[in-house]
């Protein structure tokens, strides 16, 4: 699943572009529209922009992940705690407090795992979009055989930065 924001140019589109091209067309839903990809079942691969595309408004995207599955998406501080929300809490803006969680309004890397994903890519802090994991990198990576930490590691141009991944270093999906 690769969703990119809408009417946007920026490099980051251009790297989910990259990353549907890299993969086998038949194993690949990519999403240009201006909806927000949920409910898809069968998942194994996540990317997008997260809580940073206007459209996403839903904390928890309701996939069906399948073992071994793994997520990136190109938000601040969506690893900024672990700690479970109160049901209620949603999605909100930097201009409402009220609306924060955690000491951000942005999605949570652990709802992914949450969830049912494997291994998931996060920021404790701003790591500019430069610095969040390239999924033109790690999608084919992982998809070719690479263990999930090689897969992350590739995909992470500068380490010791504001990044975190989350799952099993050692999962892979054997080779295609």
């Amino acid at each position: 699943m690769i969703d990119l924001r809408a009417s946007d140019n920026t490099e980051g589109n251009e790297w989910l572009r990259a990353a549907a091209r890299q993969l086998p067309k038949e194993r690949v839903v990519l999403d240009e529209s201006a909806r927000v990809l949920t409910n898809e079942q069968d998942v194994i691969g996540y990317a997008s922009w997260g809580s940073n595309d206007g459209e996403h408004k839903q904390r928890v995207l309701g996939f069906g992940w399948l073992p071994g599955a793994i997520m990136t998406e190109y938000v601040s501080t969506n690893a900024r705690t672990f700690k479970v929300p109160p049901k209620e809490w949603t999605l909100g803006t930097w201009g409402d407090l009220a609306s924060w969680f955690g000491g951000s309004p942005q999605t949570l890397t652990a709802d992914y795992i949450h969830e049912g994903a494997t291994g998931a890519s996060g920021h404790v802090w701003e790591p500019f979009l430069e610095y969040t994991p390239r999924p033109n990198l790690l999608l084919p990576a992982y998809y070719q055989g690479r263990t999930l930490a090689e897969s992350y590691y590739l995909s992470i141009p500068g380490l010791s930065w504001q990044n975190v991944v989350v799952g099993d270093p050692l999962c892979s999906l054997g080779k295609p």
